[in-house]
């Protein structure tokens, strides 16, 4: 078995897709509309395999942060240094490092940001 996908609501769907095309190197599908529901998604494919489905509808309300449920997402993006650039890019461009970079107690090396709508991801090593 493996996750297949992990899917985010979002406010701006095309915002989303273009920062994680940008920062992560993710090929998107096709835009999926369902007129009846109003319901719109794109998948985002990584290069390993694994997806994240970004997806908007009429309606949605905010989420409270550390609310149960989702807490963030982690991408590998390779070595220490790699965290180290990662971060830095993003950070230049205005985004939010809210912890790290740093050797965690289990032994990752990370870093965590948040994407445009405030989604926390947890850069990481290998």
């Amino acid at each position: 078995m493996h996750l297949e996908h992990v899917a985010i609501w979002t406010k701006d769907l095309e915002k989303m897709r273009e920062f994680y095309e940008k920062y992560f190197n993710v090929t998107s599908s096709e835009l999926y509309y369902n007129q009846r529901t109003q319901f719109q998604s794109y998948f985002l494919s990584f290069e390993t395999g694994s997806r994240l489905e970004l997806t908007t509808k009429k309606f949605l309300s905010d989420r409270a942060a550390d609310s149960l449920g989702y807490a963030h997402i982690a991408i590998s993006v390779g070595t220490k240094n790699d965290v180290d650039f990662f971060v830095e890019k993003l950070v230049e461009d205005g985004y939010p490092l809210l912890n790290g970079p740093r050797t965690t107690g289990d032994g990752y090396y990370e870093a965590v940001i948040q994407d445009p709508e405030g989604n926390l991801i947890e850069l990481t090593t290998d």
